[in-house]
């Protein structure tokens, strides 16, 4: 869907900010999920990378659809819209991946692994449906900007696994630019972005160092 091109200063600082921030804070920059793309990378890690973002991501309704329902204008209905649609391919894609990589690898301290992962997804559902204007969508675009990181260790997942996968299909970044240039007019809507934004690399950071001391502890065990 095309969604326009116009920009001001403000909206256009304001996706400057954006994406230095996922630049600077997301998935990209966390060691283990680049240690995850590696060829020689042991497949029970890969097993349960995909277990796991499973847990965090795979779960319907998640943050795409309680955006979607804080959505207060037709620019962000009309993305969001494109989101949910999106994510609902990505989210059969982690299922089919998890059922074919098999149980989950025997990991000490699982019970509270799980317990952790599943404070990561209120968190995440928590800031997704958050009133405040400009929450819900911040969130909603660091997940778009940081699904590419994320998305290269299910390749490596599949590949492994030699299953074959289609291209993502999520939002482009253009789009997300432009809708950030719709709605982007005020410093408290600004703040109210990027702080969704932030609290979301947050959690998957916090993913990313769970599955590096699973790892770690299957290693040791």
């Amino acid at each position: 869907m095309a969604f326009g091109t116009a920009f001001d200063a403000r909206s256009g600082e304001a996706w400057e900010a954006l994406t230095a921030l996922v630049a600077a804070e997301g998935s990209g920059r966390e060691p283990f999920a680049t240690a995850l793309t590696a060829p020689s990378v042991p497949f029970r890690d890969l097993a349960d990378a995909a277990h796991c973002l499973c847990l965090l991501h795979g779960r319907h309704p998640g943050m795409a659809e309680f955006a979607a329902e804080r959505a207060a204008d037709a620019v962000t209905q009309a993305w969001l819209a494109e989101l949910v649609e999106a994510f609902t391919v990505e989210r059969s894609l982690l299922v089919h991946l998890v059922a074919a990589a098999g149980p989950l690898p025997s990991t000490p301290g699982q019970a509270e692994s799980e317990a952790a992962i599943s404070g990561q997804r209120h968190a995440l559902d928590m800031i997704a449906a958050s009133d405040r204007s400009g929450c819900a969508i911040g969130a909603a675009m660091a997940l778009t900007l940081d699904w590419p990181a994320i998305r290269a260790v299910l390749e490596s997942v599949a590949h492994r696994l030699g299953t074959p996968l289609d291209a993502a299909v999520m939002p482009t970044a253009q789009d997300a630019a432009t809708v950030v240039a719709a709605l982007a007019h005020s410093p408290g809507f600004e703040r109210a972005l990027l702080f969704g934004a932030q609290q979301t690399l947050a959690q998957h950071r916090a993913l990313w160092q769970l599955l590096r001391s699973r790892a770690e502890a299957r290693t040791a065990n």
